[in-house]
């Protein structure tokens, strides 16, 4: 019988006679995590986009981008265990990665509890189920003390646009980590009702919406001031002056980056409420 038996996200099961000794993270915040449980010196691969923590996955050998990984390089580092995720990579490479035998667990977090279930899988699969639980209890501590201070504010929601992309305009419905973060933080996506998960607007469209604010993430498109730019000049006056670029990695990593990340953007959002409110 295998040592450790999990279903990941997706409801597939994991089995792993022992714990995974090389491990391969397809997913940025989770090689981040891999590091911050003690784990990093398991971790044979990560793709090009994991950048964090930079000195330590410098040596690490890359094994391509999240949407189109070198399958070969992957079989080439015999891993015991491969990390990936739903959204960033795809279902094709991952079912490729199973079918050359290697053990694949893939997470799904939704929602900001989802994520720390996410975490404690992953504790669970690689044998560090004792540094995920303490990492575990350090984001819900830092996510209760954003809850509580901002406590009647929650009630006075400001409707937000925070596109993810532009040409064209893409957005996020209520079926996403990031919607969950900014509802945590006491701001109503407007296209939470939208019936695609990463729905296609225009800016017009958007508008239409009501936002009191525009949130601009820089990534996954990197948006910044020539952007910030561009867009005022398309905006009705006040809402012009209501326009920021936020960390896509406070807004869009799990694990140990929730720790600082989400604390990070609530303090950007509470001045961004005081100063509308």
């Amino acid at each position: 019988m295998p040592q450790i038996q999990i279903a990941d996200d997706l409801g597939f099961r994991v089995e792993l006679d022992a714990t995974p000794r090389r491990i391969i993270s397809m997913v940025p915040s989770w090689t981040e995590t891999l590091f911050a449980l003690g784990a990093g010196e398991r971790v044979v691969g990560v793709t090009k986009f994991c950048v964090a923590p930079s000195a330590e996955v410098a040596r690490v050998a890359k094994i391509g981008g999240t949407k189109n990984p070198d399958l070969r390089a992957i079989s080439n580092l015999a891993p015991d265990l491969v990390i990936a995720n739903a959204e960033e990579n795809r279902r094709e490479d991952v079912e490729r990665i199973r079918a050359q035998g290697v053990v694949v667990m893939t997470t799904y977090p939704r929602t900001v509890p989802g994520a720390v279930e996410s975490l404690l899988k992953i504790g669970r699969a690689i044998g560090s189920e004792t540094q995920a639980a303490a990492l575990a209890r350090e984001i819900t501590l830092s996510v209760s003390s954003i809850e509580s201070e901002i406590g009647v504010w929650a009630k006075l929601r400001l409707r937000v646009f925070c596109p993810i992309w532009k040409k064209p305009w893409m957005a996020f419905n209520a079926d996403t980590y990031a919607h969950d973060v900014l509802r945590m933080l006491g701001y109503n996506n407007i296209f939470a009702s939208a019936g695609a998960r990463y729905p296609i607007t225009t800016l017009d469209a958007a508008l239409d919406l009501r936002p009191d604010i525009v949130l601009l993430p820089d990534e996954p498109y990197e948006f910044g001031p020539a952007d910030i730019d561009e867009l005022r000049a398309e905006l009705p006056p006040a809402l012009s002056r209501r326009v920021l670029i936020v960390s896509g990695r406070d807004l869009h990593w799990y694990g140990v980056h929730m720790v600082g990340g989400l604390k990070s953007l609530a303090a950007r959002l509470a001045r961004v409420r005081a100063a509308v409110l």
